[in-house]
């Protein structure tokens, strides 16, 4: 499936006493460059909960911190989903620097859609699937 690239910069609040990217704050990357996903697919999470009353939540997740990234570097979250099921996305990503193919931080992400009144597991629309992932 396609891959989408989403570039975000390190600033100093990103960082630890050691002047390198906290590792939560690893998460936080993924989680925009998700969002920036769907947003370029023409989809708002907002719009999804108002219109369709759906949301997506992490259901699970692996993640694998290789090298550190620090202050003020340039970074590219690669994002692709790998599966696409009824009810769930599984994404992988990956976060390097701008220009290398040296892998920072790796993640396989499952995503599941979840009805907003219930906050139980639902399975998405044909056509909301089909407009995320271009051939549901």
């Amino acid at each position: 499936m396609e891959t989408f690239v989403w570039p975000i910069r390190v600033y100093y609040e990103d960082t630890d006493s050691g002047g390198v990217v906290y590792y939560a704050n690893y998460l936080k990357f993924l989680e925009r460059a998700r969002t920036e996903w769907l947003r370029a697919r023409g989809l708002e999470q907002d719009a999804l909960l108002c219109d369709r009353r759906l949301l997506f939540a992490v259901r699970r997740l692996e993640v694998d911190y290789h090298r550190p990234a620090r202050f003020n570097d340039r970074l590219e979250v690669i994002s692709r989903v790998v599966r696409a099921g009824h009810a769930s996305l599984t994404f992988e990503q990956t976060i390097r620097r701008v220009g290398s193919p040296e892998v920072l931080c790796g993640a396989r992400v499952k995503v599941a859609c979840i009805a907003a009144e219930s906050f139980q597991s639902c399975r998405m629309p044909r056509d909301l699937l089909r407009e995320i992932i271009g051939d549901a």
